[in-house]
C-alpha cells in the first residue's frame, strides 16, 4: 500500500495526540474539530493545472492534495493550529 500522506505530515499530526493516518481515521477527527467542509475531486485538466488531485474547502481555506488523507491531514492541521476563539466545533 502506498504511504496516503508524507512523513513530515504524520510527525506534525503526532504533534498533536493524532496516531492513525487513514482516510477514514483522519476524516472522523477532521469531522470533530468542523462543522462543515467540502472535498472535491478534480476533473482531469484542473488536476494538471493545479498540480493536485483533491482540494478541501474550509471556511474561507483551501488546500489542494494529492490523496483524500492528505487533504484532511492538511485541514485538520489547519484547525488545530488556529486560536481556540476561531474554531467551530460541535
Amino acid at each position: 500500500m502506498a504511504i496516503e500522506i508524507e512523513p513530515a505530515l504524520q510527525a506534525r499530526l503526532q504533534q498533536h495526540g493524532i496516531t492513525e493516518f487513514d482516510e477514514v481515521a483522519l476524516r472522523q477527527t477532521l469531522e470533530r474539530y468542523t462543522t462543515t467542509y467540502t472535498l472535491i475531486k478534480l476533473a482531469e485538466w484542473p488536476a494538471r493545472r493545479w498540480k493536485c488531485h483533491y482540494r478541501l474547502m474550509m471556511r474561507e481555506s483551501m488546500y489542494d492534495a494529492q490523496t483524500v488523507s492528505e487533504a484532511y491531514a492538511m485541514g485538520l492541521l489547519a484547525l488545530l493550529q488556529a486560536p481556540v476563539e476561531k474554531q467551530d466545533t460541535h
